[in-house]
């Protein structure tokens, strides 16, 4: 156990260092009695070209990671649709001080590990409040988070739940450390309710906004894969490979919305977007 020690956190400072993720600006928040409030809708599509999103080969627990055979899976970074749609796109009101109450879905704040793959991809947790998470298969997964939070959780045991109160404001990406190097997800912690993430369609919807002038924001994490490097399987003590990737791609645009109003705004995402 002893390099287990002091090995794992020497790799997980070089990750801190040297793939930082471009955070979500957030600024104090109030909640008030939203008056006249109005709706923004829109969707995120792909334009161009497509791109095919990076995989990586199964190569460990294939009858719970592939249950259908594949020997491959897909990372989930980049999801479009028949209809161009960008799904897992976060789209958010940027710097906003006051509105309504925290609303997020409680979906977002309960994670899976289910068929070594972490369902959602992306959660939406309030600051100061918890994540679920728990394991449905019957191998030895970790949820190793890094960013606004820095927190190894072993699930040796079969849906049982953990929780942890995540009380600093950012994103945290999440890697499994057991050998199932294709395992990667988000947990954004956030200040404000106006924040959505678009369906398989790239629809999303921000309800109760208090009448103004906003910027908004479309952030999709990275799909482009900047180096590949080793990683410890912490269940084997055997070096992996795992791939790394870029800063997220970040779209802004500026909003009206007035009192009862609705407005639209579309955002194009490309193989060019940066």
């Amino acid at each position: 156990m002893k390099r287990l020690v002091y090995v794992l956190p020497v790799l997980l400072f070089c990750w801190c260092v040297l793939f930082p993720s471009r955070a979500i600006p957030q600024a104090n928040y109030d909640v008030i009695t939203v008056r006249d409030g109005g709706t923004i809708s829109g969707t995120v599509k792909w334009v161009g070209p497509r791109v095919k999103p990076p995989s990586v080969a199964i190569t460990k627990n294939p009858e719970v990671c592939d249950p259908e055979g594949t020997k491959v899976r897909d990372l989930e970074r980049l999801e479009v649709g028949h209809d161009d749609g960008v799904a897992n796109t976060v789209v958010y009101l940027k710097d906003i001080t006051q509105g309504k109450a925290m609303d997020l879905p409680l979906s977002r704040r309960t994670l899976d590990q289910k068929n070594c793959r972490y369902v959602p991809h992306i959660s939406l947790v309030p600051v100061n409040d918890e994540i679920a998470i728990k394991s449905s298969d019957p191998i030895l997964h970790t949820v190793q988070m890094m960013g606004a939070a820095s927190i190894n959780l072993p699930f040796p045991f079969q849906n049982q739940y953990i929780k942890r109160q995540l009380n600093v404001p950012g994103v945290i990406d999440m890697k499994c450390n057991a050998g199932h190097t294709w395992m990667n997800g988000i947990i954004l912690v956030v200040r404000q309710p106006y924040i959505a993430i678009t369906d398989e369609h790239g629809n999303f919807r921000l309800a109760g906004v208090p009448p103004g002038n906003y910027e908004i924001a479309a952030w999709h994490e990275s799909w482009k894969v900047e180096r590949e490097a080793q990683t410890l399987d912490v269940g084997t003590q055997q070096m992996t490979k795992r791939l790394f990737f870029g800063e997220p791609v970040v779209l802004d645009k500026k909003v009206e919305v007035k009192p009862n109003g609705s407005a639209t705004v579309n955002f194009e995402l490309s193989a060019h977007s940066s």
